[in-house]
């Protein structure tokens, strides 16, 4: 099975462009080409494709995803430096994960301010522009 770059950009929610963006700055390495010369993603690019747009969606920066993709093509000789990269990345997103918590926390309250105030049980909000700081 192999798909065109644009079925591979449709399956994944990206652009052509930022496919040719990893394959240009070596996060993936050229996919195979039919006898055209069009560009033809088998599975396991596919999944690899997936793996990056993973690490990017969760702020692994563009360098330490180079760094990954390298390792990775040095073979199995690179698994603990690997594992190493993941298990600090992970640590990165329960933090960044712990902050947003601490955000959505604030916007709920926020909204069950905004439901009782509409429900006629609390005063709404005084015309001061510091009551929004003292709500929160």
């Amino acid at each position: 099975m192999s798909s065109s770059i644009g079925q591979v950009a449709e399956v994944l929610g990206v652009s052509v462009d930022t496919l040719r963006y990893y394959e240009r700055i070596g996060l993936a390495d050229p996919p195979g080409r039919d006898p055209a010369g069009r560009r033809r993603y088998d599975e396991a690019d596919v999944t690899w494709l997936q793996f990056l747009l993973r690490m990017r969606t969760t702020g692994m920066p563009i360098q330490l995803m180079q760094r990954y993709a390298d390792l990775r093509r040095q073979g199995p000789a690179t698994s603990a430096e690997r594992r190493q990269i993941l298990q600090q990345h992970r640590t990165d997103v329960l933090a960044r994960i712990a902050a947003l918590t601490e955000c959505l926390t604030v916007v709920d309250h926020k909204i069950a301010n905004y439901s009782l105030i509409e429900a006629g049980l609390v005063a709404g909000p005084t015309p001061h522009a510091r009551q929004e700081e003292v709500t929160a």
